[in-house]
C-alpha cells in the first residue's frame, strides 16, 4: 500500500515572508507561539529534540526521506506554489530533485489558491492567482518538466501524477490540462495522470471532472462534510441548491478576480470572542470509514490530527481524542478498505508536516515516533508494507 503524506515546505525563510510577516517568519514562528485554549489542550506542540528544522538544510530532507521511508510512508506529496510564474517556497523542492539522496518517492500538489494572510490568521490577498493561457501553461509545465522526469517521481504506465488543490477556480482547466498532456507526450511520456484535492470541486453540480483520473478523499475535510450533512434539512434538496449557488458564486469571483471570497467572509463572520470548535477525533474517523467512494475514481485519504489553533487562536478547530493507538487501528481499517472498497492501492495522508495545523507525522515530544509505529504496525499487519 503506498501511503503518500503531504509536505508542507514553509520552514526556512523567504524574502516574500520577511517582508510580510516580520524577519525569519517561517511555519515555525505559529508553532512556537501557541498557547493552551482550553483544559487539556495539548498546545504547545513541539518537535523532538526541539528539531525546528530548516528545510534548506540538505541533512533534514535526507532525514525526512530515511525516517519516512523505515516506517513504511510510501512517498511524499510537495505542496507547490506558482502564481503566473512567481514561484515560493520552491527551494526544498529544487534542492531535493538536485540531490539523489533525499531517497523517497515524490508527486507534486499545486497550491492554488491566491497567496495570502492565512499564515497569520488574516484574509489580506497578497498575491492573487491567474493562470493565463499557452504562454503560461509552457512555462509552468516547462518548470515542473524535471521533477516528472526523476525517476523518484510517481508515475503509473509512464504517466506523472500531478495534483491540483482547487480545480473548481480554474477558468481554463480542461485546456491547460489537455495542453499539459500533449507536452507530456511531446517529452517521452505516454500522457498525464490528474488528479484534483479540495472537497468543493467534488460537491460542484455539473462539474466536469472528465480529464481528472483521480479524486482524492482530503481528510478530515470529506470527514468534516459528511458529519455535517446528516439531519433532514442538510439533506433537502433546497438546502443543497443554496449551498451550490453559494459555492459557485465563490468559484466564480475567484476565477474572475483571484480572491478567494469564501476565506474573506469565513474570517469576518467569526467573532474576536469566538471559542475553538472542537470535533470528537473518533467520529471523524468513523465517518471516513463509512464512506462510500462516489465512483472509481476516488482514492481514500486518511489524517494523524488536526489542531490550527496555532494559526488561528480561538477561531481554529481541533480534533478531539487523538492517539498512536486509534490512529493504528483506524490506518488497519483502511489499508483494508482502500483494497477491498476502493480498489486502491494508495492512500493520501495528511500529513507529514503539518506543524502548525496538528496534521504531522513527525516524532515529538508528545508521542515520539508513535504515530509512525502505528502506521508501520497498520502496514505490517495487513501485508501492505511497500519496501
Amino acid at each position: 500500500m503506498k501511503i503518500i503524506a503531504f509536505y508542507l515546505p514553509q520552514f526556512h525563510d523567504i524574502p516574500e515572508n520577511d517582508e510580510w510577516w516580520g524577519k525569519g517568519f517561517t511555519e515555525w514562528v505559529n508553532v512556537k507561539k501557541a498557547q493552551p485554549l482550553y483544559k487539556g489542550h495539548e498546545q504547545p506542540r513541539i518537535p523532538m529534540n526541539e528539531n525546528y528544522y530548516n528545510l534548506l538544510d540538505d541533512n533534514v530532507k535526507i532525514w525526512q526521506a530515511n525516517i519516512a521511508k523505515e516506517y513504511g510512508i510510501y512517498g511524499f506529496c510537495y505542496y507547490h506554489y506558482w502564481f503566473g510564474g512567481k514561484l515560493l517556497l520552491e527551494k526544498p523542492m529544487e534542492q531535493m530533485l538536485k540531490n539523489p539522496k533525499v531517497d523517497i518517492p515524490f508527486c507534486i500538489s499545486w497550491a492554488n489558491e491566491p497567496w495570502t494572510k492565512a499564515w497569520v490568521n488574516e484574509s489580506k490577498v497578497l498575491i492573487p492567482q491567474f493562470y493565463g493561457g499557452k504562454k503560461e501553461w509552457k512555462e509552468h509545465f516547462d518548470y515542473l518538466l524535471p521533477f516528472f522526469k526523476d525517476n523518484r517521481y510517481i508515475k503509473e504506465d509512464n504517466k506523472p501524477l500531478f495534483i491540483i488543490y482547487r480545480a473548481e477556480v480554474i477558468d481554463c482547466l480542461n485546456d491547460m490540462l489537455d495542453y499539459w498532456t500533449e507536452l507530456a507526450q511531446q517529452n517521452g511520456f505516454s500522457g498525464m495522470k490528474y488528479a484534483y484535492q479540495n472537497l468543493t470541486f467534488d460537491l460542484m453540480p455539473n462539474r466536469d471532472d472528465s480529464r481528472f483520473d483521480y479524486n482524492i478523499e482530503f481528510q478530515p475535510s470529506y470527514a468534516w462534510n459528511d458529519l455535517n450533512n446528516k439531519s433532514a434539512v442538510q439533506k433537502s434538496k433546497l438546502w443543497n441548491f443554496l449551498r451550490s449557488v453559494k459555492r459557485r458564486i465563490y468559484a466564480e469571483t475567484e476565477k474572475r478576480l483571484g480572491f478567494d471570497l469564501q476565506r474573506y467572509f469565513n474570517h469576518k463572520g467569526k467573532e474576536k470572542n469566538a471559542s475553538v470548535l472542537k470535533t470528537d477525533y473518533d467520529e471523524a474517523w468513523k465517518a471516513i470509514l463509512e464512506h462510500i467512494p462516489e465512483n472509481e475514481k476516488n482514492i481514500p485519504g486518511a489524517f494523524v490530527g488536526w489542531d490550527n489553533t496555532p494559526r488561528k487562536g480561538h477561531r481554529g478547530q481541533v480534533y478531539i481524542g487523538d492517539t498512536p493507538e486509534k490512529l493504528n487501528k483506524y490506518m488497519s481499517e483502511q489499508i483494508q478498505r482502500a483494497k477491498s472498497i476502493y480498489k486502491k492501492d494508495m492512500i493520501f495522508m495528511y500529513a507529514w508536516n503539518e506543524w502548525a495545523e496538528g496534521g504531522y507525522l513527525e516524532p515529538d515530544e508528545r508521542t515520539g515516533y508513535k504515530n509512525l509505529e502505528a502506521i508501520r504496525d497498520a502496514l505490517k499487519a495487513n501485508n501492505e508494507f511497500p519496501w
